[in-house]
């Protein structure tokens, strides 16, 4: 049997590695914050330092009134809607299909996605099907390649698997079709599953990055992440000065935004947390 003396140090070795696990994590989010905002020449003279001398909106009146900030941030606003539209229904769809044991075909389309988690297409011969229907330069060419993540399919698949058969059964008789069955019985006990998949499929839109890079030439469509990248390969030495519109731009910009970038997600999360928790343990039951 354990002693109090060996509980006791138990639970203080795990408050101090959650402790030592806090800072860690807390740190340099602190000094990102803390750095946004400083001045230019307080960042380059101190290093690091979790409170500034002199305390300033600069940076953030900056990018406020910087259009390509505006126009990007505009932008990964209208591909993350849009984009998280098109997987919900997408995914949510495929999944309620999959999940019927009577479904023709079922078994090798459950193969074939499950294959898509191990292997991709590459990079290459997606471009080319890109190119080939016409899609560059185009929104599409990032829906429609990320449309549906295999494993939040075969998540979502498991949990339609778990509803009561009898419920379903009760549904048609009463005259409900499959679609209204999905809609209006379903998707309404499946909030949980609804949420957790809609919040991952937000952070999979709003960071995206690689695609857009990919299939977007015209800068005046690239998402927030694309912009982030290009602020950092115009300032890509601190030590320069750079003064756009009478600015001196610095370090404090690009830490302004980002914590810009990620404010929108803070700001939902909380709405989907009480779906959230409940949805993270999703398919354990059934696989």
């Amino acid at each position: 049997m354990r002693t109090k003396g060996t509980d006791r140090f138990f639970v203080v070795t795990v408050y101090t590695l959650l402790t030592i696990g806090i800072l860690v994590v807390l740190l340099p989010f602190l000094y990102v914050v803390v750095v946004s905002f400083a001045t230019k020449h307080e960042v380059l003279s101190r290093g690091f330092f979790l409170l500034p001398k002199q305390w300033t909106l600069d940076s953030y009146r900056f990018l406020m009134g910087e259009r390509n900030f505006i126009v990007s941030f505009r932008n990964s606003i209208w591909i993350t809607l849009i984009g998280t539209l098109i997987n919900m229904a997408l995914t949510s769809l495929m999944a309620y299909a999959l999940s019927k044991r009577w479904l023709v075909g079922r078994k090798p389309i459950n193969f074939i996605v499950l294959v898509t988690m191990l292997f991709s297409g590459g990079i290459i011969p997606t471009y080319l099907i890109v190119k080939t229907f016409h899609l560059l330069d185009s929104y599409w060419s990032i829906w429609l390649t990320g449309a549906i993540a295999p494993f939040h399919l075969i998540v979502m698949r498991s949990f339609f698997q778990s509803f009561p058969a009898e419920l379903e059964e009760s549904s048609r008789m009463d005259g409900c079709s499959e679609l209204r069955l999905f809609w209006n019985i379903v998707l309404p006990l499946s909030m949980p599953a609804v949420a957790t998949f809609t919040l991952f499929y937000m952070v999979q839109n709003w960071n995206t990055y690689f695609n857009a890079l990919m299939y977007l030439n015209d800068s005046g469509k690239w998402p927030l992440q694309v912009y982030l990248r290009q602020m950092l390969i115009e300032s890509a030495d601190s030590s320069m000065t750079l003064v756009v519109e009478g600015f001196e731009y610095g370090p404090p910009v690009k830490m302004a935004a980002v914590i810009i970038t990620a404010v929108p997600l803070l700001v939902i999360y909380p709405f989907l947390q009480k779906y959230f928790n409940q949805g993270m343990l999703l398919g354990s039951v059934k696989g």
